[in-house]
């Protein structure tokens, strides 16, 4: 065997090895969470089951990361358990097709690279709504409250906190035993997940001592098999569901794309196609429903899990789903004794974790506007929804932005830059300066406003637009906002430094012609001697063409 035959056999050996352990491993860990979030969802727990095989075998092939685990997850429960309640398992199978087939339609568009606009702020913001409503979700199982299901996280918290009394002591225990187990598991190894040594350790002492507590029920011992979907063609069913199935399209998405950025961050093998990543999702959730399965997305702690144990490409996602499989057929029937309150205790230490910490510190330690966005997307999540906390999140981050860049893009030119030694003092008190750089520029009208009522001495206002590439159409209406603001306090405005797009925006506009053609100038420096021509540089005629330190009284 040649050296390089050799060496291609032990790198193809290496990967082979790191997939089938990576694979494995999250499966191992996949196992207790996909039984978890698919009651949080409001589903059978064989549905989280059949969700982790299907759409993360299809994920894997199809889609644009070559480490990403795809399954249910928390942030998709939060909003299945409302859907679920709403309309019924079959209707979600059909929301989920369609979620499916919007988000392909995304990955097709082009449009996957989007989710890297979504504002810092917004994502922690709505990830600890979830993380929140995930903890709240599961006080009934961790009570042992058998109540029915509320479609929405306040109401289901205000059945809870009046049912107290119905608290059923063992579920408390167990679930507390879950959770120091997975808090404290990791001190002995990391070899086993601690989430599924205590869900073990909770269903056999359960099992042991014959406890009184809700459990899973029975989850049958086969595949997932192909099966129809019910009115799957009713063309009124579809607009009804099209709200959740773009809202489970949008957080798909979102997850999956965010998920696929941190696995980027943790490997150095191929980095991430975002719009194959929305494809092979979408693909997923097309599929998935047919299995009996819930829309699931691309799971960042499986995801990670599977990078830290070695996998690196594809055939690790395909491990993963084939191992939980082989559970399924091998162990489901055990499943049916597991406590829900060992899902519960695994659920909240998730929850708990999931909360962006260092987050809120960064924020309070930065500014309070981001800080106040994080809270208006969090307060949001937790009153309304996520999707409209999404929406609400954007636009107050966008609000922000621009004001941020209106200030960052203008500012007033001190005088000694703009004035030589020598120049008339009742000049320099009657022509102000302004630059403006980039071409944000459409935050601006009101600081002129502002600054005309402190500043009335002001008779002429010249803005410096040489850095100003380009300007859209809000700019060139609160241009326009100045120069007739300016107008109703007797103050003229005059341009320097035009650019030639800037410039033919204003012919067509009309706008130019307003401001006058002959108010427009080279330099900053021509437009002070059209002021005042009798300064002695002005008299030279050459001042379109001197910088400010070359100015003679």
């Amino acid at each position: 065997m040649s050296d390089a035959l050799r060496a291609w056999v032990g790198r193809t050996f290496a990967h082979w090895q790191g997939d089938l352990t990576g694979g494995l491993t999250a499966a191992v860990v996949a196992l207790p969470l996909a039984l978890a979030f698919a009651v949080a969802s409001g589903v059978d727990p064989k549905a989280g089951l059949y969700t982790a095989i299907v759409a993360g075998i299809v994920a894997a092939v199809f889609g644009g990361s070559p480490v990403q685990i795809t399954g249910p997850t928390g942030a998709m429960a939060v909003i299945l358990v409302g859907i679920v309640a709403k309309y019924g398992i079959e209707k979600v199978w059909i929301a989920g097709v369609m979620a499916g087939i919007i988000q392909v339609a995304l990955g097709v568009a082009n449009l996957g690279r989007l989710v890297k606009f979504i504002p810092y702020p917004v994502t922690a913001g709505f990830t600890n709504g979830i993380a929140v409503i995930i903890f709240g979700g599961q006080l009934n199982n961790f009570l042992g409250l058998q109540l029915p299901r509320s479609d929405h996280f306040l109401s289901g918290l205000w059945q809870t906190l009046t049912h107290l009394e119905l608290w059923n002591g063992a579920a408390i225990a167990l679930a507390v035993v879950v959770i120091v187990i997975k808090l404290f598991w990791a001190r002995v190894t990391t070899a086993i997940p601690g989430s599924l040594v205590g869900l073990v350790t909770a269903t056999a002492i359960a099992t042991f001592f014959h406890l009184h507590v809700p459990t899973i029920g029975s989850i049958p011992q086969a595949l997932p098999m192909p099966q129809s979907i019910p009115h799957w063609n009713d063309f009124g069913l579809i607009r009804e569901l099209i709200n959740p199935a773009v809202a489970l399209a949008a957080l798909g998405s979102i997850e999956s794309l965010l998920s696929a950025v941190v696995a980027d961050g943790m490997t150095v093998s191929e980095k991430h196609n975002s719009d194959r990543e929305l494809i092979g999702q979408g693909l997923a959730n097309i599929v998935v429903p047919f299995f009996g399965g819930i829309p699931a997305t691309g799971a960042i702690a499986r995801t990670a899990v599977n990078v830290r144990s070695g996998g690196k490409t594809r055939l690790s996602g395909v491990v993963h789903g084939v191992a939980l499989a082989i559970i399924v057929l091998t162990l489901a029937p055990l499943a049916a004794q597991v406590p829900l309150a060992a899902l519960a205790g695994i659920l909240m230490v998730t929850s708990v974790r999931m909360i962006e910490w260092d987050a809120i510190g960064l924020l309070l330690r930065a500014t309070y506007a981001d800080f106040s966005v994080m809270m208006l997307t969090w307060m949001v999540t937790l009153f309304f929804d996520l999707v409209l906390a999404v929406e609400v999140g954007l636009i107050a981050a966008g609000a922000l932005f621009i004001k941020r860049m209106s200030e960052l893009s203008l500012g007033k030119v001190p005088e000694t830059e703009v004035f030589p030694p020598g120049v008339p003092l009742e000049l320099t008190k009657q022509i102000a300066v302004y630059r403006v750089d980039g071409p944000v520029f459409f935050g601006a009208a009101e600081r002129f406003v502002t600054f005309l009522r402190d500043e009335p001495e002001v008779k002429y206002l010249i803005l410096r637009l040489r850095y100003v590439p380009n300007m859209d159409t809000t700019g060139l209406v609160a241009l326009e906002d100045i120069y007739q603001d300016l107008e109703r306090r007797h103050c003229r405005l005059l341009l320097s430094g035009l650019q030639p797009e800037v410039q033919t925006l204003l012919e067509r506009s009309g706008l130019l012609d307003k401001i006058g053609r002959e108010h427009c100038f080279e330099t900053t420096d021509a437009a002070i001697c059209a002021l005042n021509p009798a300064l002695a540089v002005c008299q030279r005629g050459d001042a379109a063409n001197l910088s400010s330190n070359e100015w003679v009284a």
